[in-house]
């Protein structure tokens, strides 16, 4: 494969001294220097994926005509810093240009490329929507001689809001640019091919690559029982213990966790003596604070360190390898795992070490769940884009504002080509158009559609280019110098102390108007606040977990208090008389109350739910997400008949769901741009992303109760 390559290629892989390709690498050179298909390049993370794409891309493209030729997608800024330096090392031997296109990246730069379009260009999904917007004049000049596009982490866009606007903004540059570039996926997590390959537009002309080549995992699980809202010490003690001579990623579920970690294993280590290397990494972390700690950890050769982060360090950001990473209670999928697993054991031949800590029994259980399905390479499935009716809105006021205004059958004809959409009908497409115009978001004047008054302050606003919803924050400064920010939603008061950037601080003043909080560092040793978390759960999660609980499986990575917490909930569960774990469900019965286990994902539990609230049975029923739980305020019979009637009541649910979008207009849909459609598309959207009503159908039209043994005639 080596002698495929372009010289200059070939001289940077001998400057490098590497003494082989690696499998990924050799594979991609093969097949993408032979044809003109889409691929997916799926291996392992530090496998080598970048440069298995960019070797063979950077060998069959010519530069010597105008335009960019190669366009970088990111998911993350902070992966485009990272990445950069990678491809501007290997473009070097090219003397190919390399340009970084995002908020924080200089100005110059960018309008030297406008000038001059050459070379390989970096971006986000969000930069590439501005520049639609705001200078589509850019388009055709930058890409009209494209040749590829290269997806990092393309995994992290499947299924998501942000997936289907990078679809979009695909489709439409091909029609604007008129270009017929090849799409480059990257990922070391794909549960879903047929999914992945939609991503490229071209399903049928696009083939996955696969190195199913694993490493060698060393797990381990210890169980300390919650102890109220902070973590017990007892935990934080036996992590410092585990982790205090390595270099360590801690993964905890919420940034409020991830700071609690930080803050007290520094502390800890500063009562015994230990070294003073423990930061947290969140996205409330101020960005200078952030890029000093992924400097330290990748320019860190002989310090060991504690970096306590959510999902912001599970990408590809490179921060050299880590000894060990650290699951503190379940995480919220297995895709997310796998990334988290990745991040240890980076260099050939080693053992990615993995430390699960659980403060709970359910905790502990899914814990379990997840890494049985994890090692039989079990990924959720993402979902589709039938329903993708917010995201179609988003998209249809973009492309209005691109073009300075068109007529109704030039929008309706760019929405229906757009493959990011191709499975909403034209009546959904003109159904929100109609809608926009009646918010005053869109204008007709003189038979072209026009932003409207109201839609100008969406579209001129800096948030309008992302399609996620975030919550306002306040920015947290010390000394005039930020520290990161926390969010609005969270009730802050002066002479509070909170947590951020891995230390304790104490509220001083808050400025409403400006939304900042000046903080000085705390020393009164009272309790600080910051924001927690929640998740959603898949039903083979939730599946695995009965399992677990009604068979004999042997764990050998349990310490004995999780072995322990294990052996008394299958001997719980022991006395349920379960004959069929798709769908025999056990009950608990107290004193004239009952307590289902329904063991489903989130979704068909949401489902569920809201039938039961709508029905009003003249007793409590209560959700508990956390085990999978409904608690009924009545007996086993009355709570079986009610299970009844919600299978019958789902045929209401159309009706149901209208009632409550009329009565919670600001609160029913979730979703940023889910709240200018029409209430018909709101409904649709809440059936595909909120809740899983045929879910619930399926499973309460097949499910037994099992009471306990004890309680049985």
């Amino acid at each position: 494969m080596y002698d495929l390559l372009a010289e200059p290629i070939r001289r940077y892989i001998r400057n490098k001294g590497w003494e082989s390709l690696r499998s990924i690498q050799a594979a991609a050179i093969r097949h993408i220097l032979a044809d003109d298909r889409n691929y997916i390049l799926e291996s392992r993370t530090a496998s080598g994926k970048t440069e298995a794409a960019f070797l063979p891309i950077l060998s069959r493209v010519s530069f010597k005509t105008p335009g960019v030729k190669v366009l970088y997608i990111s998911p993350l800024i902070a992966l485009i810093n990272d990445q950069f330096a990678r491809i501007e090392e290997l473009c070097v031997y090219l003397d190919v240009p390399v340009t970084k296109w995002h908020g924080e990246a200089k100005r110059s730069l960018k309008e030297k490329l406008i000038r001059d379009p050459e070379g390989v260009l970096l971006i986000t999904p969000e930069s590439l929507e501005a520049m639609f917007c705001n200078a589509p004049q850019n388009i055709s000049h930058l890409f009209g001689s494209l040749d590829y596009v290269v997806i990092d982490e393309i995994h992290s866009f499947l299924g998501t809001d942000r997936g289907v606007q990078l679809q979009s903004l695909l489709s439409r540059l091909r029609l604007t640019a008129n270009c017929k570039f090849k799409v480059v996926g990257l990922s070391a997590t794909i549960g879903d091919h047929a999914a992945v390959k939609q991503m490229t537009g071209d399903a049928a002309n696009t083939t996955v690559l696969r190195d199913p080549t694993g490493k060698e995992i060393d797990a381990e699980f210890k169980y300390f029982p919650d102890e109220g809202a902070e973590l017990p010490l007892d935990l934080l003690k036996d992590l410092y213990t585990n982790t205090k001579d390595n270099k360590v990623l801690i993964f905890p579920n919420s940034r409020g966790r991830a700071e609690e970690i930080a803050v007290k294993l520094n502390k800890i280590s500063e009562r015994v003596g230990g070294h003073h290397n423990y930061f947290s990494h969140h996205s409330s972390v101020d960005r200078e604070v952030r890029e000093y700690v992924e400097q330290f950890a990748k320019s860190n050769q002989r310090y060991p360190f504690a970096i306590s982060c959510t999902s912001t360090l599970e990408l590809g950001i490179d921060i050299g390898s880590v000894d060990k990473v650290v699951q503190v209670d379940a995480t919220s999928s297995i895709a997310s795992l796998i990334q988290r697993v990745g991040r240890s054991g980076r260099k050939d031949g080693m053992t990615s070490m993995l430390l699960f800590y659980a403060t709970g029994p359910w905790s502990l259980i899914q814990s379990l769940a997840c890494f049985s399905l994890y090692r039989e390479k079990f990924v959720e499935p993402v979902g589709n884009n039938r329903s993708a009716y917010d995201l179609l809105l988003h998209q249809i006021l973009s492309t209005v504002k691109q073009l300075s205004g068109c007529t109704f059958d030039t929008l309706q004809e760019r929405m229906s080509c757009n493959y990011a959409f191709a499975e909403i009908k034209p009546a959904a497409v003109t159904a929100i158009i109609k809608h926009l115009l009646q918010l005053d978001i869109l204008e007709l004047i003189g038979g072209e559609l026009i932003i409207g008054v109201e839609g100008e302050r969406m579209v001129n606003a800096r948030d309008f280019y992302a399609v996620f919803k975030t919550d306002p924050n306040y920015k947290v400064v010390h000394a005039d110098k930020p520290i990161g920010e926390i969010p609005l939603t969270s009730i802050i008061v002066v002479d509070e102390n909170i947590f951020l950037a891995a230390r304790i601080w104490k509220v001083v003043d808050i400025d409403e108007k400006t939304k900042k909080i000046t903080v000085i560092p705390a020393k009164d040793g009272k309790k600080p606040k910051f924001s927690g978390g929640g998740m959603d759960v898949n039903v083979r999660v939730r599946e695995r977990m009965l399992e677990l609980l009604m068979t004999g499986s042997v764990w050998t990575e349990l310490d004995k208090s999780a072995a322990d917490v294990l052996a008394e909930y299958r001997k719980m569960f022991g006395k349920y008389a379960i004959e069929d774990l798709k769908f025999d469900r056990p009950v608990t019965e107290k004193e004239g109350s009952c307590i289902v286990y329904t063991f489903q994902g989130s979704g068909v539990n949401r489902a569920m739910a809201f039938v039961l609230q709508q029905m009003k049975p003249g007793f409590i029923i209560t959700l508990v997400e956390e085990d999978s739980t409904f608690h009924f305020s009545c007996d086993f019979k009355t709570a079986e008949k009610t299970l009844i009637t919600a299978l019958a009541s789902l045929a209401q649910v159309d009706i149901y769901l209208a009632e409550a979008i009329a009565a919670n207009s600001d609160g029913m849909v979730n979703s940023k741009w889910g709240v200018y459609l029409p209430p018909v598309l709101q409904k649709e959207l809440l059936k595909a992303t909120r809740y899983d009503f045929d879910g619930a159908g399926q499973f309460l039209a097949d499910v037994r109760l099992v009471r306990h043994m004890d309680h049985q005639s």
